[in-house]
């Protein structure tokens, strides 16, 4: 199969081909990623929406713009304002500095895509899950 049928414009963009092949051959991995993430980000003494906005914050300062796009939609599904976020972001910058600045900049145009009912595209997502589409 010629490379540009796998990946999109981006370098590294999974496509749903890629990602299933990669699942078939590594099911013990990549599903223990989709359970640990589904047992994380769910309501305990935490509310899930913290948790995700944590995580949000750590890829931010990570530089993952797949996981950026992707926590920040579980945080809008999960009822997570625009206060609470721009909140978890600036703690993102204050701990990864000016280019830290750059990657929440991402997350809050993607929180303002999904407001004004933009779709995210599942191979924008890193991890995805059924839920994030």
């Amino acid at each position: 199969m010629p490379i540009n049928k796998i990946f999109r414009k981006e370098p590294f963009a999974m496509t749903d081909i890629l990602y299933d092949k990669f699942r078939r051959l590594s099911p013990k991995v990549t599903g223990g990623l989709i359970r640990m993430r589904s047992e994380t980000f769910k309501d305990s003494a935490v509310p899930a929406k913290y948790k995700i906005l944590s995580a949000l914050a750590i890829v931010v300062a990570t530089k993952c713009e797949p996981c950026i796009k992707g926590y920040t939609k579980m945080a809008y599904d999960a009822g997570a304002t625009e206060d609470e976020l721009v909140e978890f972001l600036n703690v993102a910058i204050t701990e990864s500095g000016c280019p830290g600045e750059q990657w929440a900049l991402l997350a809050l145009k993607t929180y303002g895509d999904l407001n004004a009912g933009k779709r995210i595209d599942a191979a924008e997502i890193c991890c995805r899950e059924e839920n994030l589409n």
